[in-house]
């Protein structure tokens, strides 16, 4: 891994190319970028250009070692092209250097990672470390928003892998992410009666008092213990302060490290009942990405990394985290997942994102000999 500078230069054009979610035009040219790329790449048997629906961009999907493997079942490595830097934020803050800090625009999250990715199937096979399994790497364009598309795909890859390796930005001392909570996602309304506040309130329905009422309800659900949170972040409703309000609207945020928990508190919310019975609830939404749960296969894996770091001359720690990512759908389908392989740095989503050069032959050597021995 002594292509730094040659890893930088994609990087930075990757950075410079922005693909914001739902950016089709700045989509497909990233998948340009990095098709060109791959081409160089002599491992690689094939790539996809996989159009995602309503116009939303594209997914790529390269596969490598497929000629020489021994076994079946892949190795898939995931990641994803799109970022949440609105078009124009290059503009503001254009890829530089500051004391071995390189930032940009998605740089973290995760442009630099996308080329290390293709960097590691250049060095296996430069370096005559051909792989047991074939590689499958995925890139999809639509993560950030929920992965609407890029799920199918995650998930038919996921089901033929033995292991998955996500490409996801490490915890801030480069820990890797042996465990993620999953998310679930509602919105809670309320339909009241209006009436006057002072001349006859008697005869209205506060949607806004129930709200209320409900959003203690809500809170009540959180177990700290368990990893289990639910909390109520947007609030609306009224229409004004002297008429009982007649409509009323809750988001609530949840996350839950086992599909035990999600359970419980899917059917605690889809089941709420109202306290004046006057007042009619409803509720939308409901778990959109299960948890990645730290098994015995997670570990298993996690030490095989953190014994390749150790040979490598660096510690290699596990986090566990409350965000989400493709690795939990990829957990779902039973498969073990090392999420958190990206290269290191802060700021993901951020002003101040940025990657810290000295970090990419490391993480770069740490991807090239997992895929190498797997």
């Amino acid at each position: 891994m002594g292509r730094q500078a040659e890893v930088l230069a994609l990087t930075r054009e990757l950075v410079e190319q922005e693909s914001p979610s739902g950016d089709a035009e700045g989509s497909r040219a990233v998948v340009s970028i990095l098709e060109r790329a791959a081409r160089a790449v002599k491992s690689v048997d094939s790539f996809e250009r996989i159009p995602a629906p309503n116009d939303y961009g594209e997914h790529l999907r390269l596969r490598a070692f497929g000629g020489g493997a021994k076994v079946a079942r892949s190795t898939l490595i995931v990641g994803h092209t799109d970022t949440v830097h609105p078009r124009g934020t290059l503009r503001q803050r254009p890829w530089r250097e500051d004391g071995g800090r390189l930032y940009g625009p998605g740089i973290y999250d995760m442009k630099a990672s996308c080329a290390l990715a293709l960097e590691t199937l250049r060095a296996c096979a430069e370096l005559s470390l051909a792989p047991q399994r074939p590689v499958v790497l995925l890139l999809t364009c639509d993560e950030e928003e929920g992965s609407m598309s890029g799920r199918a795909l995650v998930e038919e890859e996921s089901r033929r892998a033995e292991q998955v390796l996500v490409l996801e930005p490490p915890a801030r001392d480069g820990s890797v992410k042996t465990e993620r909570k999953g998310t679930g996602h509602f919105v809670l309304s309320v339909e009241g009666r209006a009436a006057h506040a002072g001349l006859e309130p008697e005869k209205g329905v506060s949607a806004v008092l129930e709200i209320a009422r409900q959003i203690e309800r809500l809170h009540a659900l959180n177990d700290y213990a368990s990893g289990t949170t639910v909390n109520v972040g947007l609030l609306s409703g009224g229409t004004a302060s002297n008429v009982v309000a007649a409509q009323a609207c809750a988001e609530i945020d949840v996350r839950f490290k086992t599909m035990e928990q999600a359970e419980r508190i899917n059917s605690a919310i889809l089941n709420l009942r109202p306290f004046d019975e006057r007042a009619r609830l409803s509720v939308e939404g409901g778990i959109n990405r299960p948890p990645m749960e730290r098994t015995e296969a997670v570990v298993n894996l996690y030490t095989k990394a953190r014994g390749i770091a150790a040979a490598l001359d660096f510690e290699l720690g596990e986090a566990s985290v409350g965000g989400a990512s493709d690795g939990n759908f990829a957990a779902a389908c039973g498969v073990a997942v090392l999420d958190g392989l990206g290269v290191e740095g802060d700021g993901a989503h951020a002003a101040h994102e940025h990657i810290i050069a000295g970090s990419i032959i490391r993480r770069g050597a740490l991807l090239a000999a997992l895929v190498a021995t797997l």
